[in-house]
């Protein structure tokens, strides 16, 4: 039995009715979990999960001393820190004017949607004629989800934000449901503020948040007329494999908008599957930059993803993440953009 609040189903189930499916998939805190091994996925998230969201600041306080730096509990709060601060502290009322200042997220969105010629109102693929035709976006890796509700108030067509963290997912869906954001913003060592305050966006019903991994789309193709993708490929177990999957869900003539700072960590991505960063005595000299380029070309390489191709890119936007109070780290981050090609 679905449970449900003001028009959005925050407990239930979805069930797959294709005869050589008929998987269960369970929709948490607003969220659909569209994931293929939703087991692993469950016991991989449980903190998170099982966290609850009715202690209080002093409370919270108590469990992250006790839990110490490095545990579980600290890095969900730095995350979200992190992320939530540079996504929602320019409406924070309590936010000061000094540096650094949140919204690299935001810029280096506007940034790509530029390069990407996507004008505010739009939403579609670039047509023969010059035109564009409606269709959905997809934000991939969307994080607490400002850029999915930047998109739905600057273009025209539905937006599904996804992600697999899912502390993050929850915050873009409750910020969704009850209109208001709340995430710890960390001082120092183990110490927190709570900050919560509200914030408005306009076309809320054209937006919504899945956990889905972006490397295995479980959409048909040919769905989305434009898909974003801001600092995740250096966060996946397989690069091409996302690249790949977009150029899969993307209409012909779709545009992907990605960045990255290439900030690539074995934790996230075995060395074998970076894009450059090692192999210096290649022919590419380990050049991120250069690798990317030619998977982007279809035919150029043996790894090429011929269903997309590079169609501008930018050097060197700013990208800050806070960290704590006196500590800030900043990446430079390049951008492409690439159009999804007929399939042969």
């Amino acid at each position: 039995m679905a449970a449900e609040a003001d028009g959005h189903i925050l407990e239930g189930a979805l069930h797959c009715t294709n005869p050589d499916c008929q998987r269960e998939f369970p929709i948490l805190d607003g969220i659909p979990l569209i994931i293929g091994n939703i087991r692993q996925y469950v016991s991989d998230h449980l903190l998170a999960i099982h966290s609850r969201r009715d202690l209080g600041e002093f409370a919270e306080s108590l469990i992250g001393d006790c839990c110490g730096p490095t545990s579980a509990f600290d890095q969900q709060r730095q995350h979200l820190s992190s992320y939530a601060w540079d996504h929602y502290a320019d409406l924070d009322p309590q936010e000061g004017a000094g540096e650094p200042r949140p919204g690299s997220m935001l810029a280096t969105l506007e940034a790509g949607l530029a390069l990407a010629g996507v004008e505010p109102g739009q939403s579609g693929t670039a047509g023969k004629t010059g035109g564009w035709s409606p269709g959905p976006i997809l934000d991939t890796g969307c994080s607490v989800g400002r850029g999915s509700f930047a998109l739905a108030e600057r273009t025209d067509g539905l937006v599904l934000g996804i992600d697999l963290h899912y502390a993050m997912l929850r915050l873009a869906a409750e910020a969704l449901r009850s209109g208001r954001v709340r995430y710890p913003r960390r001082r120092a060592g183990l110490v927190y503020e709570r900050r919560e305050f509200p914030v408005h966006f306009r076309n809320l019903e054209q937006v919504d948040f899945w956990a889905c991994d972006a490397a295995a789309l479980p959409f048909p193709a040919a769905t989305f007329s434009l898909a974003t993708s801001l600092n995740l490929l250096d966060c996946v177990h397989s690069p091409r494999e996302l690249l790949v999957s977009l150029g899969r869900v993307l209409k012909p003539g779709g545009r992907a908008v990605l960045t990255c700072p290439y900030d690539w960590s074995p934790a996230a991505t075995p060395v074998e599957a970076w894009l450059g960063g090692h192999s210096q005595r290649s022919p590419m000299a380990g050049s991120c930059e250069t690798v990317l380029r030619q998977l982007l070309a279809p035919g150029a390489h043996p790894g090429s993803v011929n269903t997309l191709k590079l169609v501008g890119e930018r050097e060197g936007l700013p990208w800050q993440v806070r960290l704590h109070d006196r500590s800030t780290m900043t990446y430079r981050v390049h951008l492409v953009v690439a159009e999804s090609v007929p399939r042969a």
